[in-house]
């Protein structure tokens, strides 16, 4: 195959990114026609069709792996600025913003740790672009191209990837004081959970679910749910007496050392795996990244259960 052309490979990826060709030629500052014919000629160039034209707009199995090549391209180019800057840092600038590295991290472990990690990326001001998933899901866009990394509940690497087990997040159940007294005196049982509301991320996020099942001793439950799609505020939401929730026990300790929040099942503890998936790809800026991730995580997770110590060696 003929070499690819780096702005035919952005104008795709603007579109698949952006949902669209009028938000792609916006933030690539042409104009839509221009978009629309520079992806007519990549696919004439691969010789298939690389976007559906639907809603929403979605790549090919093509495009996805065109758009795997494109993240790859501006990791490497990043890594290149990075290195050209440390020899001329008044010649060389830094990669445009919408040249973005892409990651997928839950909102959990935003709410908590990962943050932390990301601090010296971030202060280097480098074109870094956290999306976030359920912790079961952000495999997916790793799989698809669309980021070059992710922390996943999912131990199995996928081909041309490498991962590391991360730790346990421990989540609890709690509720607020005055909620947990007129609703669970005597705590979560199986006589008072089907009548208490609890809150959840999203509909992706089956958490309180598994949390409630593996406290009673069942093997499914049906629960009343809230969705609150925001971890800091579903604890808040919490703590002002909407209902019962399942909560990283990193979030839910200020709340509980003053008051604010009780546990309301104090024999169980979930224990959740996260593991950090990335490209198997010799770059410093992704080795940087790696290492402080897996750092971070060492400092604030729990220690990871034996059974993914066993599938992952670190």
């Amino acid at each position: 195959m003929s070499n690819l052309d780096p702005v035919a490979l952005e104008c795709l990826a603007a579109v698949i990114e952006e949902g669209g060709f009028e938000k792609a030629a916006v933030r690539l500052n042409v104009t839509q026609s221009a978009v629309s014919q520079r992806l007519r000629a990549l696919e004439a160039q691969i010789g298939s069709v690389l976007v559906v034209r639907s809603r929403p707009l979605r790549p090919t199995a093509a495009g996805q792996l065109l758009l795997k090549h494109t993240q790859q391209l501006r990791l490497l180019r990043t890594d290149l600025e990075q290195e050209l800057h440390s020899l001329l840092p008044h010649a060389v600038g830094r990669s445009a913003h919408d040249e973005a590295i892409s990651i997928a991290i839950n909102a959990d472990s935003i709410a908590t740790w990962a943050i932390d990690a990301l601090q010296d990326i971030a202060l280097q001001q480098l074109p870094l672009e956290i999306i976030t998933d359920d912790q079961d899901h952000t495999l997916e866009l790793l799989r698809t191209g669309e980021v070059l990394g992710c922390v996943t509940t999912m131990p199995q690497a996928l081909r041309g990837c490498r991962v590391t087990a991360l730790g346990a997040m421990h989540y609890i159940a709690v509720a607020a004081p005055s909620f947990a007294e007129q609703h669970v005196p005597q705590g979560l049982n199986r006589s008072n959970f089907k009548h208490l509301p609890f809150l959840s991320y999203n509909r992706k996020d089956d958490m309180q679910r598994v949390f409630v099942a593996r406290a009673m001793g069942l093997k499914t439950v049906g629960l009343h749910q809230l969705y609150v799609p925001n971890s800091e505020a579903q604890v808040r939401a919490v703590a002002a007496g909407w209902g019962v929730g399942v909560v990283p026990e990193l979030l839910a300790r200020p709340y509980l050392a003053d008051g604010r929040l009780v546990n309301v099942a104090e024999a169980q503890v979930l224990r959740v795996d996260l593991y950090w998936h990335c490209w198997n790809l010799q770059s410093a800026l992704l080795s940087a990244l790696s290492d402080a991730m897996v750092q971070s995580a060492k400092g604030s997770l729990g220690p990871a259960t034996a059974a993914a110590r066993a599938t992952v060696k670190a």
